[in-house]
């Protein structure tokens, strides 16, 4: 299992040799994307958020289940937000930020930050503790998505800004380089989707830092490793959102639940 590969700067215009590398690989890492106030600000506006939907029994955001835990105190929390850039200010600002547009590339003719569709921005809030609902993610591919949609395979990347600081006993996401070039075979037959949580042979350990950013091509296999240590230790926030190209398919509050996510109870 490799742990070192190349970082880079993002700036307002992709390198040829970042270019190679996504494309070769299918995933990139660009340190200090953020700095530690902003990370800071995001935390705070996601409590905000969290506070609201815990008050108001929230159950789905535009179809999507939200998926409620407990922190190490025994309280109700969030640990998976969806279309949370649409309940706070300072998430949608973020996604103003103009380096964003330089990412569109990646995903070819007609990319757009998905804001509106898939989940929108996502964030996730990992705790190892007695009774959390949300420390690991199973093997799986973005591309499931669209079969399940019943559209088009199309291009579909995950952008990662990272609000934790890991060390690899973090856990933390897991992917398999090179595998966006698969067939739709393997993309369906390769791991047992969600079910499957153990290491490959051929797996990379993402380690960012908080403020960095990450992006991974959605055909990737990849997966969410438990943390080996418990407690406070454990607590990591990450925040997804998607660039997708395509047909544009906006969600609102009438949209139905889609398939697989009504078996979200298998991703822990």
């Amino acid at each position: 299992m490799a742990t070192s590969y190349p970082t880079f700067t993002l700036s307002d215009q992709l390198t040829s040799q970042q270019l190679d590398f996504f494309n070769t690989h299918g995933f990139i890492h660009f340190k200090n994307f953020i700095e530690p106030e902003t990370v800071s600000a995001i935390i705070e506006a996601a409590k905000q958020v969290e506070q609201k939907w815990l008050q108001q029994d929230i159950k789905k955001i535009n179809g999507v289940p939200i998926k409620y835990g407990k922190d190490l105190d025994g309280s109700s929390i969030v640990q998976r937000f969806a279309f949370i850039n649409q309940h706070h200010q300072t998430l949608s600002g973020l996604l103003l930020d103009p380096r964003f547009n330089a990412l569109l590339q990646l995903a070819g003719d007609g990319a757009r930050l998905g804001t509106e569709e898939k989940d929108g921005m996502v964030f996730n809030h990992y705790i190892n503790g007695p009774e959390s609902k949300f420390s690991k993610m199973g093997w799986h591919t973005d591309g499931l998505r669209d079969i399940f949609y019943g559209t088009k395979l199309n291009p579909m990347l995950n952008v990662g800004i990272h609000l934790s600081t890991l060390q690899p006993e973090n856990g933390g996401l897991k992917i398999i380089p090179g595998t966006h070039k698969q067939s739709i075979y393997q993309m369906l037959f390769r791991k047992k989707y969600f079910l499957d949580n153990k290491p490959d042979a051929q797996e990379v350990s993402i380690l960012p830092q908080a403020g960095d950013l990450t992006i991974h091509d959605g055909r990737l296999w990849h997966r969410v490793a438990e943390s080996s240590v418990r407690g406070e230790a454990s607590r990591r926030r990450v925040i997804y959102v998607p660039i997708i190209a395509g047909k544009y398919a906006p969600k609102n509050e009438n949209s139905p639940t889609v398939f697989y996510q009504r078996f979200a109870g298998i991703v822990k």
